[in-house]
């Protein structure tokens, strides 16, 4: 399963995590987010798939952050359309996130099965970070032929529900919020234990 942790900014804190069983670390390039990356500009680290998140970047600026941040994955977290995905893909892998909420139309995912991933996230007035789950009984709804994170108020506690998502196109799982001190901030042990108890589970 792919464990992803989105939200990273401090060097110690992201070598920490780095240390762990994950694959993929996230960097916030969305200016108003609490846990944007500002002019940081955190180490590499092999083995592990950089994601960066946007909302609606220029195309110009998905560059600069390729460039700049080393960048593998392109997680779009707007309301970007098909033509700007595929664009966005032609630069790198992307991750298409999707905001559910109980008036969800699952139908406008099926233009968007290119996708190297599609992340599907609770819908608030925030892109992301929020802590609030949405129903997760509804994942049946989804039906397109690409493989799917799960994301939006995920904690420690939430290991053995995650176990008992049997969808065929569940891969992994992206947190944030709930295994934070404070914005950016990651407690290590908590992602550590978590880490643990998923890789036991499922594989």
């Amino acid at each position: 399963m792919i464990i992803k942790v989105c939200g990273l900014r401090d060097r110690q804190n992201h070598q920490e995590i780095s240390n762990l069983d994950i694959e993929m670390i996230g960097i916030n390039l969305y200016e108003p987010s609490s846990r944007f990356i500002s002019n940081y500009r955190l180490e590499h680290i092999e083995g592990q798939r950089r994601v960066g998140v946007f909302v609606k970047s220029s195309m110009t600026d998905l560059k600069q952050a390729i460039a700049d941040h080393h960048l593998d994955i392109l997680q779009l977290h707007g309301d970007e359309d098909v033509a700007y995905c595929k664009e966005a893909q032609t630069l790198k892998p992307i991750i298409k996130v999707f905001r559910i909420d109980p008036d969800f139309n699952w139908n406008i995912m099926s233009d968007f099965a290119f996708a190297d991933y599609i992340l599907l996230d609770t819908k608030t007035k925030l892109f992301g970070g929020s802590g609030k789950k949405f129903d997760w009984s509804i994942l049946g709804r989804y039906t397109i032929d690409a493989p799917f994170l799960l994301s939006g108020g995920i904690g420690p506690e939430d290991a053995a529900s995650i176990k008992n998502i049997k969808h065929p196109q569940f891969v992994g799982v992206d947190i944030n919020s709930k295994f934070e001190i404070s914005p950016a901030m990651k407690d290590v042990s908590l992602v550590a234990a978590f880490t643990e108890e998923i890789r036991k589970i499922k594989s």
